[in-house]
């Protein structure tokens, strides 16, 4: 063989290699970004039993949502949450208390909370502390022990209506000892290393025994198991799925990396974690569709606030800084704007229709289920994640109540200020109502990151 020839095909040679190489590099790229996507392949199109596109509210959450009301959980209103976290667990004996630092809770001293959230945070408890005078005082002394027809009449009204208030949660006793203020920015939301037994116990009761299941063999996060269920136990359980697959989020993208030689500890998002919990490898194909019930929660919550808009709207938000609570309200009419705007809303008319007495009968175990969940909260072995079980599961209890409450039920129903005879919400609702939203709206928010981590 002549040189040129040799010369030729060493040529041809090398331009296979490399023509070779690209096809290969190019091929390994197109599969990892295959898998990359793997965790988000049901993030599209409709909600499950909603009409609302998944890209929609993205859109919404991403762009619009989430900078206002990030923004508004920072005023002092929203951040101090008072909540008794000394509460025996009411089911079995709690036998697994985290001892880590990152479980504790960062409790206020008396002067560290502002003026209006003391006594319950009352506005018109605080005006009347400063204005009594000593005469005032010397005219209350006089005790008037008799009760009149009328007071008595009240009382037994009061209780009425008391009883007739559709809690979904069990609330803890503002009157309580143990119950504390927390500044719930100064203990945030995060992975704090609470794992193993006691953690699985708490999910395993409220799936097992608290989630609606069809008769037969069932497998939570199957579709197929799903659909053999009424709408009503479906929402239910899509509604506990996506706060679990909020958390599961949340520890994912504010994870504790330890110390190393050349490092202090550092929190930031786990992608490895991320994987482990959402990768349809790694969770026997269910983990997308956790995913994709986030927007179920989402929605439903976001659906709530929608119908309580004219309620919030004339709340004062009072916590006796005047400018501040004044900025609080435009910044709640502002966000409401924009929750009002938005076109595709849960439509909660569609449950518990049918024969009455059996939709009545299947509404009272809807509630009774989530009172049980609400309790179960008090058995977590971790502070920081009893805190943060509370403020979500009370903030969803407070949504289904304003979605089942009012003259009527439906996409155009609302409740207001003026049906506070039939209808009320407590500052620890609204508290837990819009950052239980918060959270879920901080979760739409991190998948977005973990997408562009994941290409």
């Amino acid at each position: 063989m002549t040189y040129q020839r040799r010369k030729a095909v060493c040529i041809f040679l090398q331009c296979a290699v490399f023509i070779l190489t690209i096809v290969l590099t190019t091929q390994t790229k197109s599969e990892k970004q295959n898998d990359s996507n793997a965790c988000f392949c049901k993030l599209n199109g409709e909600v499950d039993d909603c009409t609302c596109k998944v890209e929609n509210l993205d859109t919404l959450n991403n762009e619009k949502i989430f900078p206002v009301l990030q923004s508004l959980l920072q005023k002092d209103y929203f951040r101090y949450f008072q909540v008794n976290l000394k509460k025996h667990c009411p089911f079995w004996t709690d036998d697994s208390r985290c001892a880590m630092k990152d479980c504790s809770v960062s409790t206020c001293e008396e002067d560290q909370v502002p003026e209006g959230l003391k006594n319950g945070g009352s506005k018109y408890a605080a005006e009347a502390q400063n204005e009594n005078t000593c005469d005032e005082e010397r005219e209350l002394g006089a005790l008037d022990s008799t009760i009149s027809a009328e007071s008595k009449a009240a009382f037994q009204n009061w209780t009425k209506h008391d009883d007739k208030l559709q809690t979904f949660c069990e609330l803890d006793d503002d009157k309580s000892a143990d119950m504390d203020h927390v500044d719930l920015l100064l203990n945030p939301e995060r992975y704090t290393g609470y794992k193993g037994v006691s953690p699985h116990r708490i999910w395993r009761s409220i799936y097992e025994e608290n989630c609606f299941k069809p008769s037969g063999k069932f497998q939570y996060g199957s579709q197929q198991s799903l659909a053999a269920m009424c709408l009503e136990k479906r929402v239910f359980y899509r509604l506990i799925s996506g706060l679990h697959t909020s958390i599961n989020l949340h520890l994912c993208a504010k994870y504790l990396f330890p110390a190393s030689l050349y490092s202090a500890p550092t929190w930031g998002p786990n992608l490895q974690e991320f994987t482990k919990r959402f990768d349809p490898d790694a969770t026997k194909g269910r983990g997308p569709q956790y995913l994709k019930n986030l927007y179920f929660t989402y929605l439903v919550e976001l659906r709530a606030i929608a119908k309580a808009a004219p309620y919030l709207e004339q709340e004062d938000f009072f916590t006796g800084d005047s400018e501040g609570d004044k900025d609080v309200r435009k910044g709640v009419k502002e966000f409401i704007k924009i929750v009002k705007s938005f076109p595709d809303q849960f439509d909660e008319s569609k449950l518990f229709q049918g024969i009455p007495m059996e939709a009545s009968e299947l509404k009272d175990e809807f509630r009774n289920h989530f009172l049980n969940i609400s309790r179960i909260m008090d058995c977590v072995g971790c502070d920081k994640c009893k805190l943060w079980g509370k403020v979500q599961i009370q903030g969803m209890g407070t949504a289904l109540k304003i979605l089942f409450s009012g003259d009527s039920i439906g996409p155009l129903s609302t409740v207001d200020a003026l049906q506070k005879q039939d209808f009320q919400l407590r500052r620890t609702e609204i508290v837990s109502l819009f950052n239980g939203f918060g959270r879920l709206s901080s979760s739409i928010k991190e998948i977005e990151l973990f997408k562009r981590m994941l290409q």
